[in-house]
C-alpha cells in the first residue's frame, strides 16, 4: 500500500463531488444498505452492491482502511413504504412458501451471500440482522419521543416531520410535494401525511412481534438503519450507499431519525448508484423484468463478465442490460484472461505513468469507463509483457475480474469439435434445420451450443 490518495465523491445531499475527509485519518466508515431477504437477488440489486464494492475496494487501493456493515433486512420493509402501507415482505413470502419468517430469512440471506460472491464483491465487515437490533431501535424511538420528534397512537408510533425543518433536503422534496404525492386514504392518526412510522403495533395474526413501551409490534423498515448504522459505526461516519431509489423516503427518514436523535449530522456524504435497465425499464422484482446472476450463468456466462459489463458505466448513470452486451463483455473478459495467461511468465519491466493515472480515475468520483479505458491502453502499449501482466493483476485488486484465472479450456468431447464446425458452416449457410439438429446431437455429447453476435458460445457439461 503506498501513500494514501485523497477521493472525491458525488455527494448526493449537496449535488456535487467533494473531496472525502475521514473522521478518523486513513480510515473510512461505511454504511451500505443491504437486501430485503424475502426473494432472491436480482442483477439490478447486484449492480448497486458491486458499486458499493468496487467503492470499498478503491479506497483500500488509493490506502485507505475501510469498515464497511451491510445491514440484512429481516423484518419490517411493507409493500408500499413510500405511504406506510402494505404487508410486510417477509410476511408475504413467508406465507407464499409456507415457511416461518425466519425459515425465509435465512434461505435468502445464505442465496445472496452466494450469489455476491459469484460477482466477487468481497463481504463487509458485518452484516447485522435487522431482528437483532430490536432494543436500540426502541431506545432511539423513545429518545424521538422525548426530543419532541415522535408521537404515540394506539400503539403506533409516527415521526413528526413538521419536528425536523432539513426533512426533504436529500430528495428535494417539498412538503407540498410530499402532500401531492400521498394517494388514497391517509392514515387519519397521523399528523401530517407525511409522518412515517417508526413502531407499528402489531395486528392479531402478526408473526413476528416485539414488547415494547408501547404495546407488541414490530419496527419500521427505517429506524433499522438509523439503530445499526449508530450502534456499530458511531454517531458519525463517512460514507452511507445505496440505490437511487433509497433516496426517498428511506434515506431521507434515516436523515429525519438520526439527526432528530443525536441532534447533529451523522452521514459525512451519501452516494448512490443507478438502475439497470431491461428495455428501458428500471429491473425490479414487482415488476417482473429481472435476472439471478445464477440464470446467465445457466444461459453459458461467466458470471464476472457481469460484472465487467458494469464497469463500463458510471455508477450515477442507468445501465442498459441486454443479451448482446452480455455476450462483448464475457468475449472481452476471456480475452483479457487470455493475455494475462500469455503474459505472466514473461520479464517485468517498467510500468510508467499509468498506475498513477488509473489512481486518478478512481479518486474523480469512481471514474470506472475511464479506468477501463487504460486497461485497453495498457494492452496496446509497448510495455513489456510481464509488467502488462502486473499491472493488470495489481488493478484487478480494484476491478475483480479474476484476470489471472487460468482460461477455461475444458475438453470436448471426442467428435464435437467437427460437429461445432459444421454447424457454423449451416448457420453460416442459413441452414437453421441442419443447425438445430447438430445442436441437439452436440447437446446429448455434454457440449451446450448458445448463439451470439460473436459467433457459438460452448459450455461443456462436466460429468
Amino acid at each position: 500500500m503506498g501513500a494514501r490518495s485523497a477521493i472525491r465523491l458525488y455527494n448526493t445531499m449537496t449535488r456535487r463531488k467533494e473531496e472525502l475527509r475521514p473522521l478518523e485519518a486513513g480510515r473510512m466508515r461505511i454504511y451500505s444498505c443491504g437486501p430485503t431477504v424475502y426473494r432472491f437477488a436480482h442483477i439490478g440489486n447486484l449492480r448497486t452492491y458491486m458499486f458499493a464494492d468496487v467503492l470499498t475496494r478503491s479506497l483500500e487501493y488509493l490506502g485507505h482502511d475501510t469498515h464497511q456493515v451491510m445491514n440484512i433486512t429481516d423484518v419490517g420493509h411493507l409493500t408500499d413504504d413510500t405511504f406506510d402501507r402494505g404487508e410486510d415482505k417477509m410476511l408475504v413470502s413467508a406465507r407464499l412458501e409456507k415457511k416461518s419468517p425466519e425459515e425465509i430469512a435465512a434461505y435468502y440471506t445464505e442465496a445472496f451471500m452466494h450469489d455476491a460472491r459469484m460477482v466477487n464483491i468481497q463481504p463487509a465487515r458485518e452484516y447485522p440482522r435487522a431482528t437483532a437490533y430490536i432494543p436500540q431501535m426502541i431506545e432511539i424511538i423513545a429518545k424521538l419521543i422525548e426530543g419532541g420528534h415522535a408521537y404515540e397512537v394506539g400503539g403506533t408510533v409516527y415521526y413528526d416531520i413538521a419536528s425536523f425543518p432539513a426533512y426533504g433536503r436529500l430528495s428535494r422534496n417539498s412538503t407540498d410535494q410530499l402532500l401531492s404525492g400521498t394517494r388514497g386514504e391517509v392514515d387519519p392518526r397521523k399528523r401530517h401525511p407525511g409522518d412515517f412510522t417508526l413502531w407499528k403495533a402489531a395486528g392479531e395474526h402478526r408473526l413476528q412481534v416485539w414488547p415494547s413501551p408501547w404495546g407488541p409490534g414490530f419496527p419500521g423498515w427505517h429506524i433499522e438503519c438509523s439503530a445499526m448504522s449508530i450502534s456499530l459505526l458511531g454517531d458519525r461516519f463517512d460514507i452511507h450507499t445505496g440505490g437511487s431509489d433509497n433516496v426517498f423516503p428511506h434515506h431521507e427518514a434515516e436523515i429525519a431519525q438520526s439527526e432528530g436523535v443525536t441532534g447533529h449530522q451523522v452521514v459525512s456524504c451519501w452516494v448512490h448508484g443507478e438502475h439497470l435497465m431491461l428495455s428501458g425499464t428500471r429491473m425490479a422484482k414487482s415488476a417482473g423484468n429481472f435476472f439471478r446472476i445464477t440464470e446467465l450463468v445457466e444461459q453459458g456466462f461467466d458470471p464476472l463478465a457481469f460484472r465487467y459489463l458494469t464497469l463500463q458505466a458510471k455508477y450515477r448513470t442507468k445501465l442498459n442490460f441486454s443479451p448482446e452486451a452480455m455476450s462483448g463483455a464475457d468475449h472481452a473478459l476471456r480475452q483479457l484472461r487470455d493475455r494475462v495467461s500469455e503474459w505472466s511468465a514473461a520479464p517485468d519491466g517498467p510500468r510508467g505513468e499509468l498506475d498513477q493515472r488509473f489512481r486518478a480515475a478512481l479518486a474523480d468520483d469512481l471514474d470506472l469507463p475511464a479506468a477501463m479505458a487504460l486497461v485497453s491502453e495498457l494492452i496496446r502499449s509497448d510495455l513489456a509483457p510481464g509488467a502488462k501482466a502486473r499491472l493488470l493483476i495489481e488493478w484487478d485488486r480494484v476491478l475483480g475480474l479474476d484476470v489471472a484465472r487460468s482460461p477455461e479450456r475444458e475438453a470436448l468431447p471426442d467428435g464435437a469439435a467437427v460437429l461445432l464446425s459444421s454447424r457454423e458452416r449451416a448457420r453460416a449457410a442459413k441452414d437453421f434445420a441442419t443447425a438445430d439438429r447438430l445442436r441437439s446431437e452436440l447437446a446429448a455429447m455434454g457440449v451446450s451450443v448458445t448463439d451470439t453476435p460473436d459467433g457459438q458460445k460452448v459450455v461443456v457439461r462436466r460429468s
